[in-house]
């Protein structure tokens, strides 16, 4: 069973999601340039909204590559461990769980790990368990380095292969079978596939439903010290900037979730209304400060379906072009899946709920459409009941 999530949203002013030179992110679409925010910006949007949606701080995750100073911490405040020796030791527990370091920074993870908040404190406990064996391999390790012979290449043939016992503790440490947002957007560990994760929920970058250009901000700043007998700006520059009506789309398919958080139900259901309320929220922080682009969705479709899924992008393969962008792309949007519905059949669809601030939808049913947000997540989520 899948939950589609199609929501269009217009950002006043703003530079959401930046590119390498500080732009907004861009597309072309449909033979023109559009506005575009990645699909990595929405679901951090997304899961740093979790905890306001009913999940609990042990049943989230985090994405990090400081992890060896996190669990350093933990036997130092809990162990009464000495800092720079418990660094040491949980680096060598993390090559002996089969994990490479940062060639420049060995206090860092070779790469963000996604895992459960409590990673630390297991990584910890496996630390604090095997002490001896991995102190005397950190100090093996620092030998060789003042030796000058931990290269790059030496430390990558650091990283073996765990045995069965050290495998059983990585997987202690790594279980996200109650991880909402792991069980939701996947993992993916290079060094050991037995680890990854099928992501349940698949994002789209949201694109602009028109034409784009992106203009900028000439800035200048005084100081507020400055003499009055002095004049010109203490500082000049310029910021980047567009203004933009967003699709946004996101599906999210019940079944790989209750797979990936087996034997418990309530919490499938929980991470389900958890996804839906935060992705209606999910709004990137990029430049908000300076712009205050906090504009909630204002047309909102949620489908549910046995299978299969449509994103509906291309409803604006030809760009709108018109005064009133919202009430145009909404028409468009909601003409496109009505043709897309009437082409493929109504077989499969267990609910259709529509929505619009700015009044009712056309081209509904009226059963097929809600007066308001609860009502909407309300709905969707009922279908999803046997």
């Amino acid at each position: 069973m899948i939950i589609e999530l199609h929501l269009l949203q217009s950002f006043p002013v703003s530079n959401l999601n930046r590119d390498d030179i500080g732009q907004p992110k861009t597309a072309t679409f449909g033979g023109q340039v559009r506005g575009r925010i990645s699909s990595q910006s929405l679901k951090r949007a997304a899961r740093l909204l979790f905890g306001r949606y009913g999940l609990d701080p042990s049943e989230t995750g985090v994405r990090t590559k400081r992890l060896v100073e996190r669990s350093a911490t933990v036997l130092r405040d809990a162990h009464g461990r000495d800092y720079d020796e418990a660094v040491g030791v949980v680096s060598s527990a993390l090559l002996a769980l089969g994990f490479g370091l940062d060639r420049r920074r060995n206090t860092l993870t070779e790469y963000l790990l996604f895992v459960g908040n409590k990673a630390a404190d297991l990584l910890a406990e496996y630390s604090e368990r095997d002490w001896d064996r991995l102190a005397a391999d950190a100090t093996a390790r620092a030998k060789a380095a003042e030796r000058k012979k931990a290269d790059a290449g030496e430390e990558k043939k650091s990283k073996v292969k765990p045995d069965k016992h050290t495998l059983e503790a990585a997987a202690r440490i790594l279980d996200a079978s109650r991880v909402v947002d792991v069980a939701l957007f996947g993992r993916m560990i290079a060094d050991n596939k037995d680890f990854n994760v099928n992501a349940a929920s698949q994002v789209a970058h949201a694109i602009s439903t028109h034409a784009v250009v992106n203009e900028y901000d000439y800035y200048t700043a005084v100081d507020d010290l400055q003499p009055t007998d002095e004049s010109g700006a203490d500082m000049i520059g310029t910021v980047d900037f567009n203004s933009a009506c967003y699709y946004r789309y996101a599906n999210l398919h019940l079944d790989q979730l209750s797979i990936n958080l087996p034997g418990d139900t309530d919490l499938v259901e929980r991470a389900a209304r958890a996804w839906l309320d935060a992705f209606i929220d999910a709004v990137p922080s990029g430049k908000q400060n300076s712009t205050a682009a906090l504009t909630p969705p204002e047309t909102f479709l949620v489908v549910v379906r046995d299978a299969g899924a449509w994103n509906l992008a291309n409803a604006f393969l030809k760009p709108v072009a018109d005064s009133d962008l919202m009430a145009a792309s909404t028409r468009a949007l909601f003409e496109h899946f009505g043709r897309l519905r009437q082409f493929y059949g109504r077989d499969g669809l267990r609910a259709v709920v529509a929505a619009s601030v700015n009044g009712d939808p056309v081209g509904f049913e009226p059963s097929e459409i809600a007066s308001s947000r609860a009502e909407l997540v309300a709905r969707a989520l009922a279908a999803t009941k046997p």
